[in-house]
C-alpha cells in the first residue's frame, strides 16, 4: 500500500494497480485525482468535496446518501459515476474497504449537524483508517490512522484522545490546512510527548509526499 498526503485532509492510496483517494476538496490541488479510480467522499463540507476535482477526473465516486444528493444537485453530470454507499457496507474497489461511522462531529449545539461515514481501507497487509470529520473509532485493530489534527470541531486533547482510542502505531496528520505551522508544531509535540512513549507514532507530511 503506497500512501501519499494532499493537501488538508485528502489522501491517495494506490496497491496492485488500484489508485483510492479519500476527501479531495477545497483545500485539495487537482492533482490529488489524477489517475484515480476510485474517489471516496466522507461528507459534503467543501474542504472534502469540490464538484470541480470530480469532474477532472473519471473515476468512479462511492459516498454517503447526503453527499450523493449534494453531488446530484452541484454537478448532475456526474451521477451515473456515483456508487451511494451505508455504515457497516463493505466493498471489494481494489482494496477491501469498509464503511464506518454515520454522524459529523458537533460544532457547536447551535448548527445544523451533518452525515459522515470514514473508510477503513485494507490491502491484505495494511489496514489504514480514514474518519473524516469524526471521532469514531473502527471498531478494529489498524495499522494506520489518518488522524484529524485541527479542526472548529476539535481541541487537542481529544485529537490526542482519539488516537489513544483507536491504538495504530502509526498515525498520519490530515485536516490540517486551518492552523498555522506554529499551532501544527504545538500539535506534532504533544502528539510526541504524550502518545509516543506509548507506541502510537505520528507523522505529518506535505502535499503530494508519501508515507515512508
Amino acid at each position: 500500500m503506497r500512501v501519499t498526503k494532499f493537501g488538508h485532509a485528502c489522501v491517495r492510496v494506490q496497491h496492485q494497480g488500484s489508485t483510492l483517494v479519500v476527501d479531495p476538496g477545497s483545500f485539495t490541488g487537482v492533482e490529488a485525482v489524477s489517475g484515480a479510480d476510485v474517489v471516496l467522499i466522507t461528507h459534503e463540507h467543501l474542504d472534502h468535496y469540490h464538484p470541480d476535482h470530480l469532474r477532472a477526473c473519471a473515476a468512479q465516486i462511492v459516498t454517503i446518501p447526503a453527499v450523493a444528493e449534494r453531488i446530484r444537485a452541484d454537478a448532475p453530470e456526474l451521477a451515473d459515476r456515483l456508487r451511494v454507499v451505508v455504515p457497516g457496507e463493505e466493498l471489494d474497489l481494489g482494496l477491501r474497504v469498509t464503511v464506518v461511522g454515520e454522524r459529523h462531529a458537533v460544532i457547536h449545539q447551535d448548527l445544523p449537524t451533518f452525515d459522515n461515514s470514514g473508510y477503513l481501507l485494507d490491502d491484505g497487509a495494511t489496514t489504514l483508517y480514514h474518519p473524516g470529520d469524526a471521532l469514531t473509532p473502527p471498531g478494529v485493530e489498524v495499522d494506520l490512522l489518518c488522524a484529524p489534527a485541527s479542526a472548529p470541531w476539535l481541541k487537542v486533547g481529544e485529537a490526542i484522545d482519539f488516537v489513544r482510542a483507536v491504538g495504530a502505531p502509526r498515525n498520519l496528520a490530515i485536516h490540517d490546512a486551518i492552523y498555522s505551522e506554529a499551532g501544527l508544531g504545538i500539535v506534532d509535540g504533544h502528539m510526541q510527548r504524550l502518545n509516543g512513549p506509548r507506541g502510537l507514532g505520528w507523522t505529518r507530511l506535505g502535499a503530494g509526499e508519501d508515507l515512508d
